[in-house]
């Protein structure tokens, strides 16, 4: 049944746009641009903006990964509720080989960064290599990805491998996103304005952006091919996650049994995963990638309506009123 735990990932350093090979620069010299939030550029790809020096981690995974079957791709918008869920899934899947708390000594989310446990495809795997090998992932492999649907490898479209959608309410995701581009900044130059990124985040220019086009492209997807994609709410999750579990497992076809449900297994993966829990790992608290984000940064709050707490009334209206627009006739709110 389920995967393991996967092997190590290089660490390689992370690439700049001057270290890319000569057919990407000049895809890059020939794409519209837009300066980013943290002072880096954007590049309008395939109708999205793609953070400048992530496109060759975005051609290779393109042109180069093959999908299984039996693989799982977790898809999400930046800052979408992504590190929870990827604990969930890696749990999920592992639960019995780690199925109680009496081998939690031995959990590899105790040890290990979900991000490393679940690494990204374009931001990491085919990164830091053009074609890495994944011989040594067991099946099912379990992956994740930002990637619009328009923009995934043709692999994923013509195998059955699923794909899970995690779906996130646009003024908390503009928020943590927010946050997050603001470690990123160099030291000194203080916090970027937020109404100067919420101009952007509106106008769809954003990592992966626009927001709406990403959601819409996987909410159609899923409409279409329930077996296939799973859409999922971070707010729904966030208040009856037991349920969600359920849904997942049964989606990925490895339904909890009854022996499961009684022994609590479902709560005991929700209390491995659990924001206290994994933000108190010393992993979690003091490792890096090896682009040079800190594990830390990717569990700050993670709460239903964290905007109140730095936006105006007016701005969560701003906001609002695009996706009104950009989802209209869709059957999605948000």
């Amino acid at each position: 049944m389920p995967t393991s735990q996967p092997p190590s990932l290089p660490h390689a350093k992370y690439l700049r746009e001057d270290s890319m090979s000569e057919p990407c620069r000049d895809l890059l010299s020939s794409l519209p641009s837009e300066e980013d939030w943290v002072a880096a550029s954007l590049c309008l790809y395939q109708g999205f903006w793609f953070p400048s020096r992530l496109l060759s981690g975005v051609l290779a995974c393109q042109n180069h990964f093959q999908a299984h079957a039996s693989d799982i791709l977790l898809v999400s918008n930046p800052k979408s509720g992504t590190t929870w869920l990827k604990a969930i899934l890696f749990a999920l899947l592992n639960r019995a080989k780690y199925s109680t708390f009496d081998s939690q000594r031995r959990h590899p989310l105790l040890t290990q960064n979900p991000h490393d446990l679940v690494p990204f495809l374009e931001l990491q795997l085919y990164h830091e290599q053009e074609n890495p090998d994944l011989a040594a992932f067991e099946s099912p492999r379990l992956f994740a990805t930002h990637l619009p649907y328009s923009s995934l490898p043709q692999s994923v479209g013509d195998s059955k491998c699923k794909l899970v959608y995690l779906c996130r309410n646009p003024k908390d995701t503009f928020i943590s996103l927010w946050h997050f581009t603001n470690k990123l900044r160099p030291e000194g130059k203080g916090q970027i304005p937020l109404p100067q990124c919420l101009d952007k985040y509106c106008q769809g220019v954003s990592e992966y952006g626009p927001y709406w086009d990403h959601v819409l492209g996987y909410h159609k997807a899923s409409s279409e091919m329930p077996e296939k994609v799973l859409f999922m709410m971070y707010e729904e999750m966030k208040e009856d996650p037991r349920v969600h579990v359920r849904r997942l497992a049964d989606f990925l076809g490895c339904p909890f049994s009854e022996e499961e449900l009684r022994d609590g297994a479902v709560e005991g993966i929700l209390r491995m995963c659990s924001f206290d829990i994994l933000s108190t790992m010393e992993v979690n608290k003091s490792g890096k990638w090896s682009t040079g984000y800190q594990n830390q940064w990717f569990f700050r709050r993670g709460e239903v309506g964290d905007w109140v707490n730095y936006m105006s009334a007016e701005m969560g209206e701003r906001i609002d009123g695009v996706m009104e627009e950009k989802l209209h006739g869709s059957g999605l709110k948000l």
